[in-house]
């Protein structure tokens, strides 16, 4: 009768186990490609979860650096995590990442998938024109707080100099302030986030037509979304023509059919003072920074090249913050916490 190796034995059913009980792993799939086309297959179905994609990489790794803080429901410090936090309101794009994370397994961290899916999202929406690479290997961290998302993420209300001093601390420039800034052609703002502009006690200069056609919208929205904070388009390229009409909105180097499309349209709006924000209406009160805006409304590709560059910086932001990294089984709740 023929000996058994044992070691051999044991090593084989291990593995066995290891992929069984792990479910697939990042060499069962093409991570790269699973991630693209679930994203794409959502953008079709949803476009709004691309920009919401986009916001989250900003979201996620400005707080603790890029370690998928963002999307967790439950710590072992509790439930008062990040989602909660007044500066994430209307934060998306949560169940994607869940279904990108049941296909890839537990080789893949959440924060890895966060940064590739806001990556392929900007890619397809910029039809192609915004592409660029990001290295994998990230952990997800176990620590997320409300109130350090609050006290550490640029608010809509902040003058140019919090705005500057907000992303030195990050070591990003006030150049890559306005190339990020940028991402405002895309998504969706709930009223609250620029409830002041309108406010005659604490509005900044905004164009009166543009707020009047505004107002009167927030009025319909209020209805149709049956709640009094509803969302409008940041973008005024992707409201209506009554609206634009209404606005005095000058489209010329606009693409208006490009509805929803990441692109230079922005900073258009922006030189019109016909946007949402105050943290961008202040940008036009600096020298360098209008300059900054003009240069790219009249020159797409190199905004779109510049806004790669620095989705890449953002996405490479160490994270910090946690005692203890891991790879989530579960994207909402930490490996301690599984089962919560």
């Amino acid at each position: 009768m023929a000996k058994v190796n044992t070691g051999a034995a044991l090593l084989s059913l291990c593995l066995l186990l290891a992929c069984s009980a792990g479910g697939t792993t990042a060499a069962d799939v093409d991570v790269e490609a699973t991630v693209r086309t679930e994203v794409e297959n959502a953008i079709k179905s949803n476009p709004g979860v691309g920009a919401a994609l986009i916001r989250l990489v900003f979201h996620d790794c400005w707080v603790n650096g890029c370690d998928g803080s963002v999307l967790l429901d439950q710590t072992p410090s509790g439930s008062n995590t990040e989602k909660k936090a007044i500066n994430n309101i209307g934060l998306d794009g949560f169940s994607l990442v869940d279904t990108i994370k049941s296909k890839l397994g537990n080789s893949v961290s959440c924060a890895d998938i966060v940064v590739f899916a806001g990556r392929d999202a900007a890619r397809y929406l910029s039809g192609g024109k915004i592409a660029y690479s990001v290295p994998s290997g990230r952990k997800d961290g176990i620590v997320s707080s409300a109130a350090a998302a609050d006290a550490i993420l640029p608010q809509s209300t902040f003058e140019f100099q919090q705005l500057k001093d907000n992303f030195a601390k990050k070591n990003f420039t006030q150049e890559e302030l306005v190339i990020l800034s940028g991402a405002h052609s895309i998504g969706v703002s709930h009223l609250s986030s620029f409830q002041d502009r309108l406010n005659d006690t604490t509005a900044t200069p905004i164009n009166d037509s543009y707020k009047q056609a505004l107002v009167a919208d927030i009025e319909a929205q209020k209805n149709s979304q049956n709640t009094q904070d509803p969302t409008e388009k940041n973008n005024i390229r992707d409201m209506s023509l009554k609206f634009q009409n209404d606005s005095g909105y000058d489209t010329t180097g606009v693409n208006t059919a490009a509805k929803g499309a990441l692109d230079n349209s922005y900073y258009h709006a922006n030189l019109q003072n016909r946007v949402l924000f105050k943290s961008d209406w202040v940008m036009r009160t600096d020298i360098k920074a209008g300059g900054d805006m003009a240069e790219y409304m009249n020159n797409a590709t190199k905004w779109n090249n510049d806004f790669a560059a620095t989705m890449v910086k953002l996405s490479k932001l160490p994270a910090e913050g946690s005692t203890h990294y891991e790879i989530r089984k579960n994207c909402r709740v930490t490996n301690q916490n599984q089962g919560f």
